[in-house]
């Protein structure tokens, strides 16, 4: 046990420095200069040249890369070019939308596709399972921002349930039913995704011997659902929901253009349209970072959801 805990944590540390090392090189080859954003086309080479030795772009890439990973690693996420802001400040208060707008999401898309799974799962073959599965697919299929559009339209513009985009700040009572919307967007495609995942997963153990004693004594089932069938499988659910967690906090890049929300994907495609290379570093690192969390709390779940892993 205590042996897999240390190579997981190992594998994610070495996982995010290598991801760190591809950010800062990824990042470097952004077309645009820094420092001619900082000081404007019109400087003088001299205010041009001092510009470049503030940033330290008149050092070699691996020194600066060294640089900066010492200083992210201790908090100082430097300044941002656009807002003359520290840039540790302007990450957190985007994540705090983020992330709970990427929460909201795969709630509602394990309340789509347990229920649709389960269904499916149970009538293999029939009627019910084709149409589901068809559903399924089409639901898949949707592109986010063109569903984010759509609702606006019918729940925002034409109904008047939900706001239609913005974000008025967490202490608005307001705020979370501004995040309805977006979380929906990026839930029916992903929930119809992890609808699928639930459906092969319980249609695997539904054939299991134990499943087939529980009800020849007469379980409910209900009963031999949610306690035989859906527990052992849950890994291979489980390992979905993880992946698409991750993918919510990178595909809320769209969604919150779309609607306007101040999370992580508007702050990094502004850092990209500013040329602002601290704040993209560091929202990219930030992003990378909450997916190897993510990743990490889904060999946690494994450790509890098989006892074989315990004695490893």
């Amino acid at each position: 046990m205590i042996g897999h805990v240390v190579r997981r944590v190992g594998g994610a540390v070495l996982t995010l420095l290598v991801v760190a090392f591809f950010v800062f090189v990824a990042v470097q080859l952004v077309p645009g200069d820094p420092a001619r954003v900082v000081v404007g086309p019109d400087a003088s080479p001299e205010d041009y040249a001092a510009a470049r030795a503030r940033l330290g772009l008149d050092t070699p890439w691996p020194i600066r890369f060294v640089a900066w990973l010492r200083a992210f690693s201790t908090g100082d996420w430097g300044d941002s070019l656009l807002y003359g802001r520290p840039v540790r400040p302007l990450v957190l208060s985007a994540l705090a939308v983020t992330l709970p707008l990427a929460g909201l999401a795969l709630g509602m898309a394990l309340l789509l596709a347990l229920p649709l799974g389960t269904i499916a799962a149970g009538r293999v073959g029939g009627w019910l399972d084709v149409g589901t599965v068809g559903l399924l697919q089409l639901g898949a299929a949707l592109p986010e921002f063109w569903l984010g559009i759509l609702l606006v339209g019918l729940l925002a513009v034409t109904w008047r349930l939900l706001p239609a985009g913005g974000f008025p700040g967490w202490e608005d009572p307001r705020a979370l039913a501004s995040l309805v919307l977006p979380a929906l967007s990026l839930a029916l495609p992903r929930g119809a995704y992890l609808a699928r995942m639930v459906r092969a997963s319980l249609a695997d153990v539904f054939g299991e011997e134990y499943v087939r004693s529980a009800r020849a004594k007469g379980l409910p089932e209900v009963r031999i659902v949610a306690v035989h069938a859906l527990r052992n499988a849950l890994i291979p659910i489980l390992t979905t929901a993880g992946l698409t967690l991750a993918r919510l906090v990178a595909g809320a890049m769209v969604v919150e253009n779309v609607f306007g929300l101040p999370g992580l994907g508007r702050l990094t495609v502004v850092a990209v349209e500013g040329r602002d290379l601290p704040l993209l570093a560091s929202a990219a690192a930030v992003v990378a970072g909450l997916v190897v969390i993510v990743s990490l709390a889904v060999d946690a779940g494994y450790v509890l959801l098989d006892p074989r892993l315990r004695e490893r």
